[in-house]
């Protein structure tokens, strides 16, 4: 996959979308604290014509517990990050991959079984 350094988030024509090395850096950390508090067990990553999903996994066999969803195409309006609950709702929205994780910070997020 080429990434054209001028618009790093734009997709390419008939490409697939993807997540670029520091959004992966900054999902994994998330992930593996996560992990280590004993909230996640696994976690998904598609690349798709129109968005990359980073889904996380309560347990393998299971549906998601929440989807990290980068749509380039909605980057100038709603904002290209979405976080997306188990029943499809969104949880947050924004233009910043940190600003939408922070729906995870420790105090304000917790899961309930």
């Amino acid at each position: 996959m080429a990434l054209d350094p001028q618009f790093p988030s734009a997709p390419s024509p008939g490409g697939v979308t993807f997540f670029e090395r520091r959004e992966l850096d900054t999902l994994m950390r998330l992930y593996g604290r996560m992990v280590a508090a004993g909230e996640w067990r696994d976690y998904g990553i598609a690349g798709l014509s129109d968005c990359a999903v980073f889904s996380i996994f309560r347990h393998a066999a299971e549906a998601p517990l929440y989807r990290v969803e980068k749509r380039p195409a909605l980057a100038r309006k709603q904002g290209a990050w979405a976080v997306i609950g188990q029943g499809g709702m969104i949880l947050k929205r924004g233009h910043e991959l940190a600003q939408v994780l922070k729906l995870f910070e420790k105090g304000k997020f917790s899961v309930v079984d």
